[in-house]
Order: C-alpha cells, then sequence, then structure tokens
C-alpha cells in the first residue's frame, strides 16, 4: 500500500498584511527593477504567489488515496458553509478548517509507510510541516528525512518529481501534466483548470470545485506511480 498525498493552497490578501510584512516581502523590487512595467509585473506576480508559501498562505484541501485499495478522501475548505460529507468515485469529501484537515492527514498518515507525492518534497510537505506547526499539530510521520529513498528512515516519501528527473540530473521542461500527456494518462489539467485558479475559486466560494479539482491530482499521481513502480523501481 502506499498513500498519495496533495495539497491545495490560498494566499492571504496582500491589502490584509502589515506594513512591516509588505516591506519584508517587496523591499527589494523597487531597487532591482528596470523600470516601472518591471515593478509592476514584479509586485502582480508577489501578490499572486503569497499561496506558495506556508507564512504567507494556507491550505483549502488535502487529497489522500490509498493506492491499493483505490479509495480516498478530500479534506476540504467550504469556510462557513454548510457542506455534508458525500462521496464520489471511491473518494469521500469532507468540509473543515485547515487546523481539523491537518489533525485528520496525519491520523490517516500514522498509519502508513509508504508516501507518494509529485513535488511533495520541495511544496507539500515542508507546506503540511510549517502549518502543521501553525496550529499546535504533532505530524506522526516525518516526510522529509531524507531526499533519497534508500537514505530515509521511519517511512518512505517518493516524490515522483525527483524520482522522473532522476534527482535533477534530468534538465526537460516537467510537470505532472507534462508527464500524464507523455504516458497517456488523463491530467487534471487538461480539464482547463490549474493550480493557479485554486486562489479565484476560493474567492469566488467555489469550495467543491477545488477539492474535486484536488481529487484529479491524486488520481493523475496515483496512475503515474503505478507506471514507474512498474518499470522503473
Amino acid at each position: 500500500m502506499a498513500l498519495v498525498f496533495d495539497i491545495e493552497t490560498v494566499g492571504e490578501a496582500w491589502d490584509a498584511l502589515d506594513e512591516t510584512t509588505q516591506h519584508n516581502l517587496a523591499w527589494y523590487l523597487k531597487e532591482s527593477s528596470r523600470s516601472e512595467e518591471e515593478y509592476e509585473y514584479e509586485m502582480k506576480e508577489l501578490r499572486e504567489g503569497m499561496g506558495l508559501s506556508p507564512l504567507t498562505g494556507f491550505i483549502v484541501a488535502i487529497g489522500v488515496y490509498d493506492t491499493e485499495t483505490k479509495k480516498g478522501a478530500v479534506y476540504y475548505d467550504a469556510r462557513d458553509t454548510q457542506s455534508e460529507p458525500y462521496e464520489e468515485e471511491g473518494i469521500k469529501y469532507e468540509a473543515m478548517g485547515e487546523k481539523e484537515m491537518l489533525e485528520q492527514f496525519w491520523k490517516v498518515a500514522g498509519v502508513c509507510h509508504e508516501f507518494v507525492s509529485f513535488n511533495g518534497r520541495g511544496f507539500d510537505a515542508p507546506f503540511l510541516a510549517i502549518r502543521s506547526m501553525v496550529h499546535g499539530v504533532k505530524p506522526t510521520r516525518d516526510l522529509l528525512s531524507n531526499r533519497y529513498l534508500s537514505m530515509q528512515r521511519g517511512c518512505t516519501h517518493i516524490d515522483l518529481m525527483d524520482q522522473l528527473t532522476f534527482y535533477g540530473a534530468a534538465r526537460f521542461r516537467k510537470s505532472l501534466h507534462l508527464f500524464c500527456r507523455a504516458l497517456g494518462i488523463e491530467s487534471p489539467k487538461a480539464g482547463g483548470t490549474t493550480g493557479d485558479d485554486v486562489a479565484a475559486l476560493y474567492a469566488a466560494g467555489k469550495y467543491a470545485d477545488i477539492a474535486h479539482y484536488n481529487a484529479g491530482d491524486l488520481f493523475a499521481t496515483a496512475a503515474l506511480y503505478e507506471r514507474w513502480h512498474n518499470t522503473l523501481r
């Protein structure tokens, strides 16, 4: 059994940040920008990238999927709306707050020994760790013990980006969508939604859309893992 996991995140609103935080994040842009147009572009990128850091962003969905039972769950933030749990295609959808998401994730992780992600070491696992610390939630597994599978301890975390680029040796452009396309796996991005759309969906109150997009990532990552496991492992 391997547990596939994936998260979706949203950033804090720039205007809601205090002046010290804004200065800390953007002080260098005036000096490094060669024109006012470049400065405005860089500021736009900064504002839109707040969800890429656990220090200025938060988790709005956590998905898990058991590759053996073909069952999983997506825990997602629906703010204060009433949303009853439901199940579709083997995925149980449950609305809850970020702290509750993290508690539920680590509860499931605590009984698993092999984990699968795509760029999980670079993004998902550090984000989960820091946001858990924010809420005082203790992780049950170390998903960041070592990049190399042969040197990991406690549990195994297979980051498919690492494995399929041979720990960065391959220099070609890579993404979950591109690997899925090349291998004939249905990509969650093929429907037009990407991770860049999550913040807008959240702002529009389309919480279930975020949850289903997350589930698509789980299915795609699981299929990619199966191909890797059967051919390159």
